[in-house]
């Protein structure tokens, strides 16, 4: 991959919304550092998290649900436990039924990401798993504000 295709880190003005997560002392792996797979696991939180204090997600009773179809993560530097972690969201892109999240995890109070990532939902009806053929107004709302200007 050439110098100017490889991702890099990135600053907190690219993202539009950021909430605090924390780390655990089950994340870190035996070099001292959360595992890769704890990454994802902090972009689903994330985005879930969201969507559930912007009134658009019910996980228990909610007719629509979005299915995790695509996640991808590049990793600039460690993050471990107790550190505090800040997690920065924005819509990339919205379509009819589904939705490309991406996410930023930077140490607390850091300038630059040490993970960038993206997944995609596709949202469906709980019952038949079928992709909506709209979104539901409330999730629309949620999603806009998390589209750059």
């Amino acid at each position: 991959m050439s110098e100017e295709h490889r991702p890099q880190a990135q600053g907190r003005e690219a993202y539009r919304h950021f909430m605090p997560l924390s780390t655990r002392w089950m994340d870190n792996d035996i070099y001292g550092h959360l595992n890769n797979v704890i990454y994802y696991s902090l972009f689903d939180t994330a985005v879930n998290q969201y969507l559930i204090e912007q009134g658009a997600l019910d996980i228990h009773a909610g007719q629509v649900i979005g299915l995790v179809v695509e996640t991808h993560c590049n990793f600039f530097a460690s993050l471990a436990f107790p550190q505090r972690v800040e997690a920065g969201l924005r819509v990339a892109h919205l379509g009819r039924s589904s939705v490309r999240y991406e996410i930023g995890l930077f140490a607390a109070g850091e300038p630059l990401s040490a993970a960038c990532g993206h997944f995609v939902h596709v949202y469906v009806e709980r019952e038949s798993r079928r992709p909506v053929s709209a979104l539901p107004p409330a999730t629309l709302n949620a999603l806009k504000g998390l589209q750059l200007p």
